[in-house]
C-alpha cells in the first residue's frame, strides 16, 4: 500500500529524497507543492523531473481526498464528514464570524475519555487520525484560502495523539508548510499532564484547558481525567510556564444550570486561577440526547462572566454556533455511521 505524501513533515521529505537519489533540495520543492500551492496529484509538481514523479509515483500518493458531505447551519456554520476508512468517520466544523474564519478539526475516530457532556466520548474510540487526516481536514475544505484561525476542538483528544498533532502544527506553523503564526492556533486538550508538559515544550501554539468545575469531586463527574490527571496538578504544572507574552492560555468552562453556575463556583474559580496569566471561555451547555444536564438562561452566563471580570480574570461567553446542526462545542458524533 503506497503512502501519501501529504502530512510528511520536511524532516521525512528529507529522507525520502534521500532514498529515492533525487538533489537534496527536492525536499523543498515537494513540500512546496505539499503545503503552498493548491494541487491535487503528484503529476502536477512540475519542478520536478518527469523522471523523479513517476519515481514517487511508485511508492506515494498524493493524499487529500474531499469531504463526503457537508451540512449548513442557519448561521453559516458548515460541518463537513469525512469517511476516514472503513466504518471511521469525522467532523470538521468551519465557522465564519465577520473577518474571522475558523476551522475546527479532528484529532481521533471517537474519543477515549467519556465526558459526560460530550457526544463524541458516547460514540466511544475507534482510532487516532494520522497527521495526513489531520492536515487533509485542512487543505480540503473549500473554504481553504478564507481560513484565518485553527482550533483542535472538533472530535478527539488532541493530547492522546500527540505524536500525529505535533507533527501537524509543525506543518502548519513551518517555513516550508503553511508559515501559518502559531497565534492562530489553538490547541484544547481535558488535561493530560505528561501531553501539557510535552505540548509545551514542543509547540508555541495557544493551549485551552477544559476545566468545568472547580470542586474535584464534582470534576470528577462530569470528565473521569479528573480521577488520573487532577485539575489541581494540571495547574501547577501551568503555573512553570509564561503565558504574559504572545502564547495564550485559556480555560474552557461550560455552564450546566443548577450545576457550576452559581457564584459560589465564580468564586471558587477566582481563588483557584489567582496569579496564573490566563482567561475563560464561558459556554453555555448544548443539550444532547440521554444526559441529564441543561444549560442556563443567558442573565446567569451574563452574571458569572461579570463576576469574573470584575475580580481580575479575563473572561469572554462563546457565541453558540451550528447548533441547528450538531456542530456545536461537544455535539460532534458519527455514531449513527459507524454501528
Amino acid at each position: 500500500m503506497k503512502e501519501a505524501l501529504i502530512g510528511k513533515t520536511i524532516t521525512e521529505l528529507n529522507e525520502i529524497v534521500k532514498e529515492l537519489g533525487f538533489p537534496a533540495f527536492s525536499a523543498n520543492q515537494i513540500a512546496s507543492w505539499l503545503y503552498q500551492k493548491n494541487i491535487t496529484s503528484i503529476d502536477e509538481m512540475t519542478n520536478l523531473s518527469l523522471k523523479q514523479r513517476e519515481k514517487l509515483k511508485e511508492r506515494f500518493i498524493y493524499g487529500t481526498y474531499v469531504p463526503s458531505e457537508v451540512i449548513t447551519s442557519m448561521d453559516g456554520t458548515k460541518k463537513y464528514l469525512y469517511h476516514v476508512q472503513e466504518n471511521c468517520f469525522i467532523e470538521t466544523v468551519y465557522i465564519p464570524d465577520k473577518e474571522r474564519a475558523t476551522l475546527c478539526v479532528s484529532s481521533q475516530v471517537g474519543c477515549k475519555m467519556n465526558c459526560k457532556f460530550c457526544m463524541t466520548g458516547k460514540q466511544g474510540f475507534r482510532m487516532n487520525l494520522s497527521v495526513q487526516h489531520i492536515i487533509n481536514q485542512i487543505i480540503s475544505v473549500p473554504e481553504r484560502e478564507k481560513l484565518t484561525n485553527i482550533v483542535y476542538m472538533g472530535m478527539g483528544e488532541p493530547l492522546d495523539n500527540l505524536d500525529e498533532v505535533l507533527k501537524s502544527l509543525d506543518i502548519l506553523t513551518g517555513k516550508y508548510g503553511f508559515s501559518w503564526s502559531p497565534k492562530r492556533i489553538t490547541v484544547s486538550t481535558i488535561g493530560i499532564k505528561k501531553g501539557i508538559h510535552r505540548f509545551m515544550e514542543e509547540s508555541d501554539c495557544h493551549l485551552a484547558v477544559s476545566l468545568h468545575s472547580p470542586i474535584p469531586a464534582q470534576r470528577k463527574e462530569l470528565m473521569p481525567i479528573e480521577k488520573s490527571n487532577p485539575a489541581k496538578e494540571i495547574l501547577e504544572l501551568l503555573r512553570n510556564y509564561d503565558f504574559s507574552g504572545q502564547r495564550r492560555l485559556s480555560f474552557e468552562y461550560i455552564l450546566f444550570k443548577g450545576v457550576n453556575d452559581s457564584e459560589i463556583y465564580a468564586k471558587e474559580l477566582v481563588r483557584l486561577l489567582r496569579g496564573l496569566e490566563c482567561r475563560i471561555n464561558l459556554i453555555n451547555f448544548h443539550q444532547i440526547p440521554e444526559v441529564d444536564l441543561q444549560g442556563v438562561d443567558e442573565p446567569t452566563i451574563a452574571s458569572f462572566r461579570d463576576y469574573l471580570n470584575k475580580h481580575g480574570i479575563f473572561t469572554t461567553i462563546r457565541q453558540s454556533r451550528g447548533e441547528d446542526i450538531f456542530a456545536a462545542c461537544g455535539m460532534l458524533s458519527t455514531k449513527r455511521l459507524t454501528n
